[in-house]
């Protein structure tokens, strides 16, 4: 009985193995240094750069999110706070609230 009283440290995994790290590969100067000048000697392939230029229909779809845009600026800078209030309470009143009981058949 006195053998099984205390634990004897952690328990141990069947397979033994513990946590595997990967080892580190030294990388050697002297392929580094190779690369850069082969890197360097050689000239970057020349593209042809290329300017999206936008389509009718997406210049006009621009213009016309513009108009609508300054119209609503102008829209709401002519109400004073005091309207802008009031307007939103209108429109809160005619909201159904959402925590109220909805009748659903007779009775």
């Amino acid at each position: 009985m006195a053998d099984y009283e205390t634990a004897g440290g952690s328990l141990k995994f069947k397979g033994g193995g513990g946590i595997t790290k990967k080892k580190k590969k030294k990388t050697d100067p002297a392929k580094v240094k190779a690369a850069l000048e082969v890197k360097e000697s050689t000239p970057p392939p020349s593209k042809p750069i290329r300017v999206l230029e936008k389509t009718a229909a997406e210049k006009r779809f621009e213009e016309i999110q513009k108009k609508r845009q300054e119209e609503k600026v102008l829209k709401s800078a002519m109400k004073s706070h005091k309207e802008k209030v009031a307007e939103l309470n209108r429109k809160l009143e005619e909201m159904t609230e959402h925590y109220d009981i909805p009748k659903v058949g007779p009775g």
